[in-house]
C-alpha cells in the first residue's frame, strides 16, 4: 500500500466479509436448484490461484489470505467453499500466468484452460485493463498482475461456451479495484497541485527574504526570474538557489552579498536559513493546496466515478449474463472498505471518502439490477459494518490487525523487486504473527483470513437460501 504525505491517503481495497450460520463445508446438502457447475467473475477475493507461478508459488503463496492451513479452517476461497456446498466441481482459474519484471525473472506464460470456469483475477477492475500491480501501472508494476476485467472476464467465458446453460450458478464480485485506482489518480492529482503551490511558495518566500534590503526598482523580477531560469535549463536546487541569491546580490542585496561570500569561505549557513524558511513555506502551502484538491475534487474524481463503474458492472450482468441465459446470478455488493485496516490508518476525510465511494457503487449497482429476474444482491456492505463492530458474535478475535507478517522477508513489504509487496498473496503459515491468528479477519490489510473467507461463504449461502435456490 502507497501512503501519500500530501493527504494522508492510502490505497484500499474492499474487503469483503460475512455473517451467517455455521454450515459444515464437507457436507453437500441438497439444493433446491440442482446447479450443474459454478462460474466466477471478479477480483482477488474470487481468485483461486491465476498468479499461483514463478515466484508467487515458490514462496509457497498464491491466494490472497493465509495460504495454508490456519487452525482448522484450510485455505480455500468462498467460490471453492460454496462449490462444495452446492455439490459442483471445484473451481480452478481459468488463466494463469504474470507479466512479471525482470526483478521476478520475467514474464510467466500465460496459460488458459478451457474447462476452468473461475475468471476472478486479483487486480481486475470493472472495465479498464490496467489493475493494481499490473505491468502497465502507474505504480507497483513489478509484480505484473493481469488484471483481466470483468466486462472481458465474461466475454471470454461466452466466447468458450456461447451462451449461458441456465443450470449454472453464477457470482460476481467486484469494484474494489476501481477504488484502488481511482484513489491513486485522486492522490496523483493532488500531489501534482500540491507540488505547484510549493514550487510557488517557495520562489515567492525566496524572493521576498532576498528582496527585503535590495536596492533596485526590479529586484523581486530579478530573483526570482534567475530562480525560474536555473531550473528550466535543468539546474540543481542549489545552483537555482545561488542564481537567486547572485541576482539579489547585483540588485543591491547586503543580506545576499554577505551570504555568498561566506559561502565562498566554505560557511553556507546563511543561505541554509533563507533556505529553510523558504521550504517550511513550500511544505506548508503544498500540503493545504493538496488536502484541499482531494477535498474539491474528490466527488468528481473518485465518488462519481464509482457509481458508474457501478451502472456498468449492472449493464454487463444484464446484457451479458442474464440476457445470455443465466437464471441464477448471486451479485456480491461492495463492502465497507473504510473499515478495513488500511483505511483506518488514514485520515477521518479519507475514510468519508472511501465509505462514500462505496456507497455510490452499491446504490446504482442495486438500483440498476433491480427487478433483473434471477440476480439476488448479497450485501457483504451491512454483514462488514457489522463483524467490525459485533466480532464476537462471529467468532472472531481479532478484526482491526492483519494475521500475516507484512515485514516477513517472503511479504518484501521493504523490498519492491518481491512480488506483491506487503499483501497476502506470498504469506503463509510459516510468516504469520505470533498467537493463534485462526479467527483473525483479516490476512493484510484488505483481504480475509480462511476463517473470513469461511464467513463470506456462509453469508453467500444464506442467500441462496432465501432466494429459494437451497
Amino acid at each position: 500500500m502507497k501512503q501519500f504525505k500530501i493527504l494522508g491517503v492510502a490505497l484500499a481495497a474492499a474487503m469483503v466479509v460475512a455473517c451467517g450460520g455455521s454450515n459444515d463445508d464437507t457436507a453437500v446438502q441438497p439444493p433446491a436448484v440442482k446447479f450443474t457447475s459454478m462460474v466466477s467473475f471478479g477480483d482477488s477475493l474470487s481468485d483461486v490461484g491465476t498468479y499461483k507461478v514463478g515466484a508467487v508459488a515458490a514462496l509457497g503463496g498464491g491466494t490472497y489470505s493465509i495460504n495454508g492451513v490456519t487452525g482448522d479452517v484450510p485455505t480455500k476461497n468462498w467460490t471453492e467453499l460454496i462449490a462444495a456446498r452446492i455439490g459442483v466441481a471445484a473451481p480452478c482459474p481459468a488463466q494463469t500466468g504474470l507479466n512479471s519484471g525482470a526483478a521476478l525473472g520475467g514474464p510467466i506464460a500465460v496459460v488458459n484452460f478451457p474447462t476452468c470456469r473461475n475468471y476472478a483475477q486479483g487486480g481486475s477492475r470493472v472495465t479498464d485493463p490496467v489493475g493494481p500491480h499490473n505491468a502497465s501501472a502507474p505504480v507497483n508494476s513489478t509484480l505484473g498482475q493481469l488484471t483481466v476485467p470483468v466486462v472481458t472476464q465474461i466475454s471470454n467465458h461466452l466466447s468458450r461456451v456461447g451462451n449461458f446453460s441456465g443450470t449454472e450458478l453464477v457470482t460476481v464480485l467486484a469494484g474494489a479495484n476501481d477504488v484502488f485506482r481511482l484513489l491513486d489518480t485522486l492522490v496523483a492529482n493532488a500531489t501534482a497541485a500540491g507540488s505547484t503551490a510549493g514550487s510557488q511558495a517557495f520562489v515567492t518566500s525566496l524572493t521576498g527574504q532576498l528582496a527585503a534590503d535590495a536596492t533596485a526598482a526590479n529586484a523581486a523580477a530579478a530573483i526570482s526570474g534567475a530562480f525560474v531560469q536555473a531550473k528550466t535549463a535543468g539546474a540543481s536546487d542549489l545552483n537555482a538557489v545561488t542564481a537567486a541569491f547572485q541576482a539579489a546580490a547585483t540588485a543591491g542585496s547586503a543580506k545576499a552579498l554577505a551570504a555568498l561570500t561566506k559561502a565562498g569561505g566554505g560557511d553556507t549557513s546563511d543561505i541554509l536559513a533563507v533556505v529553510g524558511i523558504a521550504t517550511t513555506a513550500a511544505n506548508t502551502a503544498g500540503a493545504a493546496a493538496g488536502s484541499e484538491y482531494a477535498r474539491t475534487r474528490g466527488a468528481a474524481e473518485a465518488v462519481f466515478p464509482m457509481g458508474e463503474a457501478g451502472k456498468q458492472l449492472a449493464s454487463y450482468i444484464k446484457t451479458q449474463i442474464v440476457g445470455k441465459g443465466a437464471k441464477y446470478v448471486a451479485v456480491v455488493n461492495l463492502p465497507d472498505a473504510s473499515s478495513t485496516p488500511s483505511a483506518k490508518a488514514q485520515s477521518a476525510d479519507t475514510q468519508a471518502l472511501i465509505l462514500n465511494m462505496v456507497i455510490y457503487f452499491n446504490t446504482l449497482l442495486a438500483s440498476e439490477l433491480a427487478g433483473t429476474p434471477g440476480v439476488h444482491i448479497v450485501d457483504a456492505f451491512a454483514d462488514l459494518r457489522n463483524q467490525i463492530a459485533n466480532p464476537a458474535s462471529y467468532g472472531l478475535s481479532n478484526v482491526t490487525t492483519p494475521a500475516c507478517n507484512l515485514n516477513a522477508p517472503a511479504n518484501g513489504l521493504a523490498d519492491p523487486a518481491k512480488p506483491q509487496s506487503g499483501t497476502s498473496l506470498v504469506c503463509n503459515t510459516s510468516n504469520v504473527v505470533p498467537g493463534d491468528v485462526s479467527k483473525y479477519l483479516f490476512a493484510d490489510t484488505v483481504h480475509p483470513t480462511p476463517y473470513g473467507y469461511k464467513l463470506l461463504a456462509d453469508l453467500v449461502d444464506k442467500n441462496l437460501t432465501q432466494a429459494g435456490w437451497r
